[in-house]
């Protein structure tokens, strides 16, 4: 997988690029009082089925080529220091187990960070948690590397109290907004998953133009850019027994009738 040339090329026609983005739920809400650049994703609601995988991992490059091409050296040169890390807050409304069924196209551009991106997210800040959230970060856990562990903190509720201590409120991600803030698809505050936002417009305003360039464009950061999509059997086969082990304990405590196959 090249991830340099996939950079340079925007997805079109723009009606996939609108379906990438109601269904891969991520965008730019503001800064920090650091003047860290806060990236709203919308996990529980992400769906990552309009498009093919190469899609969706070619949106994740793209985004993470804007934060450190033209986000942070923005935010740098404006306050006259280095800026060269960015906030998350993971929005878990409306997750489910079924989201599990993604974690081969999560794991891949968790490798994409891993391998080109890393030490770019300050803190992951999880909020709007689901009794379910248990269950999946259990499997989950164990594939993340222990210093991105180290950055996640979950939040009760919206995270709103909690994160209003670290910027502004009209940082804040919309779903972070109310207390009893539903979907992160619609808000009565603006929505920065949409591809109306300006942060979105912006970026592909911006990968048009790069696309138009003859020179190619070299990563920021060192780096491998040919990702090897990891599948080893062993891996698999235990990510498999986890989730079924946490489907029966759940079943088990919440009387739910849903079978493993459905899931």
């Amino acid at each position: 997988m090249d991830a340099v040339s996939s950079s340079q090329k925007p997805i079109v026609p723009t009606e996939l690029y609108r379906a990438v983005r109601d269904s891969q739920l991520i965008g730019m809400s503001g800064y920090s009082r650091e003047s860290l650049p806060v990236f709203a994703v919308g996990v529980g609601l992400s769906t990552f089925d309009k498009a093919s995988v190469h899609c969706y991992v070619q949106s994740h490059i793209q985004i993470n080529e804007y934060r450190d091409r033209v986000i942070l050296p923005s935010a740098s040169a404006k306050h006259g220091r280095p800026i060269t890390t960015c906030v998350k807050v993971l929005d878990m409304t409306g997750l489910k187990l079924s989201a599990l069924s993604q974690i081969k196209l999560l794991t891949i551009i968790s490798t994409v960070d891993d391998l080109n991106y890393p030490e770019k997210t300050n803190t992951y800040y999880i909020v709007n948690v689901p009794y379910i959230f248990s269950a999946c970060w259990k499997v989950v856990k164990p594939l993340l590397q222990e210093r991105t562990r180290k950055k996640i903190q979950v939040l009760q509720g919206s995270g709103r109290d909690e994160l209003l201590k670290i910027m502004d409120f009209e940082s804040l991600p919309h779903f972070c907004r109310r207390e009893d803030s539903g979907s992160s698809r619609s808000s009565e505050n603006k929505n920065c998953f949409s591809l109306d936002h300006p942060f979105h417009q912006q970026l592909y305003n911006y990968i048009k133009q790069q696309s138009l360039i003859s020179e190619p464009i070299q990563p920021v950061k060192q780096g491998s850019f040919h990702v090897d999509l990891p599948e080893p059997a062993a891996e698999g086969t235990e990510i498999a027994k986890t989730i079924e082990s946490e489907l029966h304990k759940i079943e088990n405590r919440n009387g739910l009738t849903q079978s493993l196959d459905d899931v």
